[in-house]
Formats: structure tokens, C-alpha cells, sequence
């Protein structure tokens, strides 16, 4: 079965993990493992997780983003999440995540690659 979970590294030392479709329990571990390899295998200077194609989370997705934000902070890497959808955005703002995934509160045109520093560290 293909992922639905890809990783690549831009040329600016960029790590992009891309999700499409649902973040549970039979993926979450994938997504965590993946955040991982990115800053342990390619030391970027930020990751950054796109949530475009992602459809829904559950309690086991949210763990694996926190997994994948406190391995980049060990590593004093900028972690953010990108391109949410409104239910993503309503799910991390109400589980009090979305700051530390450097999401702005009031501007979703802030998620664009060219956004200011966030948060970086557990």
C-alpha cells in the first residue's frame, strides 16, 4: 500500500512532510517515525508539516505531531504546521496546539512558506 505520508528536503534545508487523508491510529506512528527521520537524517532548518490533503485527526495523530515538535526542538529545529484546513485549525486552536505549531490565530495567509519564525522548542 502507497503512503499517504511523503517527506522531501528543498534545497533551502526545508523539510516538508505532506499528509494526505486521515491522521490515526493506523498511520500515526508512520507520521511520527517520519518527523523523526527528517530531523534526525537531514538536520533542516525547519520542518514544516503541509496539512492541505490532510481529511481528519484523532487523538493519536495530534501525539504524533507533539512527537515530531519536540524532536525538532531537542534539535533546535523550527517546527511548524502549514496550510490547515478550518477543522484542523478549529482542533488544534481548541487543544491549545496551534501556537506551538507556529499557526497564526487570525491570519491563515501567515502559513505560507515565506512566514516569520515560530516556535521551535519543547
Amino acid at each position: 500500500m502507497e503512503s499517504s505520508i511523503l517527506s522531501a528536503l528543498a534545497d533551502d534545508r526545508t523539510a516538508t512532510v505532506t499528509v494526505h487523508g486521515e491522521i490515526d491510529f493506523s498511520n500515526a506512528d508512520e507520521l511520527a517515525q517520519r518527523l523523526r527521520a527528517a530531523v534526525a537524517d537531514w538536520s533542516p532548518t525547519t520542518v514544516r508539516v503541509d496539512l492541505a490533503q490532510a481529511s481528519f485527526i484523532d487523538s493519536t495523530g495530534l501525539g504524533a505531531l507533539i512527537e515530531g515538535y519536540q524532536a525538532a526542538g531537542a534539535a533546535d529545529i523550527r517546527f511548524i504546521v502549514v496550510n490547515p484546513t478550518d477543522v484542523f485549525r478549529r482542533v488544534l486552536t481548541v487543544t491549545g496546539l496551534a501556537e506551538f505549531f507556529g499557526l497564526a490565530e487570525s491570519d491563515p495567509a501567515a502559513e505560507t512558506e515565506e512566514m516569520p519564525a515560530q516556535a521551535t522548542g519543547a
